[in-house]
């Protein structure tokens, strides 16, 4: 097959594509706006169903995306050079995946045409995530949802 007839996510490297192209590979599923515990001995790493003061749970969005590595201390600025390396990202984001070498799972929107599909995997956060403004950092053990493999 041509590259031409092919999707961009193929024949591209995540340095290689357009900001329009790197921002269409998010899926919408929210996990990574998700505040995550740590243990920094074992690497074990566990969601809450506690997510970032700027995200919007019902939307799934970020409510300043533009402004959001200013105004969130912590935000992690994602890059083609640390989209492999970044383990607490979900298993199933697209860019890990593809920084990894593997491709698009088969729910993702630019497969299957809907933002939906991510909601019908069960990959998406649900819509009535606290926010971190609200939960205090000593009650976040009492948060935990779910260990992230």
């Amino acid at each position: 097959m041509a590259d031409a007839a092919r999707p961009f996510w193929e024949t591209k490297t995540l340095a290689e594509m357009t900001d329009e192209e790197w921002e269409s590979l998010c899926d919408g599923c929210g996990r990574c706006c998700l505040v995550l515990l740590c243990d920094e001995e074992t690497g074990e790493t566990w969601e809450t169903d506690v997510a970032c003061r700027l995200f919007d749970a019902k939307k799934r969005t970020c409510t300043d995306y533009m402004n959001r590595h200013a105004r969130v201390r912590d935000c992690v600025r994602l890059s083609p050079d640390n989209a492999g390396a970044l383990e607490w990202m979900p298993k199933t984001c697209a860019y890990r995946r593809l920084a990894r070498g593997q491709g698009l799972p088969e729910w993702h929107p630019l497969l299957t045409g809907t933002r939906r599909s991510v909601v019908r995997a069960g990959v998406a956060v649900a819509p009535d995530l606290a926010s971190e403004a609200d939960v205090a950092a000593e009650d976040l053990e009492d948060r935990v949802t779910r260990r992230r493999t």
